[in-house]
């Protein structure tokens, strides 16, 4: 993040998501809540926000990630970058790839 090799895309659904994940595995990852405000908040200082003012919804296999659907096509993105890429199947339609970290990191060159 924040090297210009690529952009991260937020929204307001999506920050509040990440937040909720972290405070989840706070313990697990050995972060105080100070450290997950932090984060969260260097995210959306190196982050695009968006508005989101339309919706695709219901479109996926699970609702729960239909609003990360809305911010890629709102946004522009080209990728999808996650761990569940069976959970984001039919996102070709909207001009989108899915890959793993793993993967989009190698694409770019990062992942060696």
């Amino acid at each position: 993040m924040g090297t210009g090799r690529f952009e991260i895309h937020i929204s307001v659904a999506l920050v509040l998501e990440y937040e909720e994940v972290l405070m989840r595995y706070q313990v697990e990852l050995g972060l105080s809540r100070d450290d997950v405000a932090d984060l969260v908040d260097a995210i959306c200082s190196l982050a695009r926000a968006h508005e989101v003012h339309f919706q695709w919804r219901p479109y996926l296999h699970d609702p729960d990630d239909d609003f990360l659907l809305d911010l890629a096509v709102a946004a522009g993105c080209g990728y999808i970058i996650t761990f569940n890429q069976r959970h984001f199947a039919g996102v070709e339609r909207f001009g989108i790839i899915v890959m793993t970290p793993g993967e989009f990191l190698k694409s770019i060159g990062a992942g060696q």
